[in-house]
């Protein structure tokens, strides 16, 4: 970050150096490679909103840091191939589909907006070989320098696509710069990250993702949610985080019963942990961690949750 961080085009070359040099030591061992998870996330938490490190505010600096990233990507796949060609490769995404506050037409208008902001400005040039028309005309003077052969170098194929979900937002018309959209409250209840609880749009994500970008493989990297977790004598009922698990989890089947081909599916966390810009103060663990004297304790959802991918059938809920 001293020398430009992820704004700079020279970060993206340097990742691929780091990619080269991890995979060619430990190629031979791993099953599955991930360049990068969250993109979204250290691009515009980052260096836009500067919720997370390093801080920055700077809208312009953050679109450069999105495509030095997913360059960096491109950059490192064919070294990654090269030294563990036995191994699958991909990228993991965190998706937040967009959902209109109402039928108007403004409301799904401002949904669209925040989709190629969120979502699309990444699928696209992944899986399309280039930027959506519209998020980059609402960018812009503020849009990334893209050299030559780039966008081809950023989608080279992928051997699977990880999707990070935990939630959809509802979106009406707003102010201010582009996308210019207002968040609504959701309809249903919610984590204790305030976000709601929406199975189905997972199952609608995953059908899209097929339809509209012909993934070859999908993997549910991380999905799950954090609640108020209290140890009670030597236990934690989490019978909230059951219930959204299970949901999801249901969800995914019934994306795979239509066709999606999803091939596995992870449960975020196993442990309770430290979460980015909120510290150790939200848990998404299935096991409780007790952060001084480091003791861990399986939450009744740990053992739900074991009983459930064990037998690959339907657990109780209640």
């Amino acid at each position: 970050e001293d020398e430009g961080g992820w704004v700079e085009r020279e970060t993206a070359l340097a990742f691929a150096n780091y990619a080269d040099l991890v995979t060619a030591r430990l190629g031979d061992r791993v099953q599955a490679w991930a360049t990068l998870n969250e993109p979204w996330c250290s691009a515009y938490l980052g260096y836009t909103s500067g919720e997370h490190a390093p801080g920055r505010r700077d809208r312009r600096a953050g679109l450069q840091a999105s495509h030095n990233l997913l360059l960096a990507h491109g950059l490192a796949l064919p070294l990654m191939r090269r030294n563990a060609p036995s191994a699958q490769h991909g990228i993991v995404l965190n998706l937040n589909p967009a959902y209109p506050a109402s039928d108007s037409e403004a409301d799904r208008a401002a949904a669209k907006r925040y989709d190629g902001f969120f979502n699309r400005w990444y699928l696209d040039p992944l899986l399309r070989g280039r930027y959506p028309a519209d998020v980059w005309e609402g960018y812009g003077s503020d849009v990334p320098k893209v050299e030559e052969d780039d966008l081809k170098t950023v989608s080279a194929p992928l051997d699977f696509l990880g999707v990070n979900f935990y939630s959809r937002s509802l979106l009406a018309k707003g102010s201010g710069d582009w996308p210019a959209v207002e968040f609504r409250p959701p309809g249903n209840p919610v984590t204790a990250m305030g976000w709601e609880v929406y199975p189905a749009a997972l199952t609608e994500l995953l059908l899209r993702l097929q339809r509209d970008y012909s993934v070859p493989e999908l993997y549910i990297t991380e999905n799950g949610a954090a609640y108020p977790d209290r140890l009670v004598g030597g236990k934690v009922d989490d019978r909230e985080r059951i219930a959204y698990l299970d949901g999801h989890i249901r969800a995914v089947e019934q994306a795979l019963a239509a066709g999606v081909p999803v091939k596995g599916y992870f449960a975020w966390s196993l442990l309770d942990n430290f979460e980015w810009a909120h510290g150790f103060e939200k848990r998404f663990g299935l096991v409780h961690v007790d952060y001084v004297s480091q003791e861990r304790t399986l939450k009744e959802s740990a053992k739900w949750y074991g009983r459930r991918v064990s037998s690959g059938a339907p657990e109780p809920v209640g």
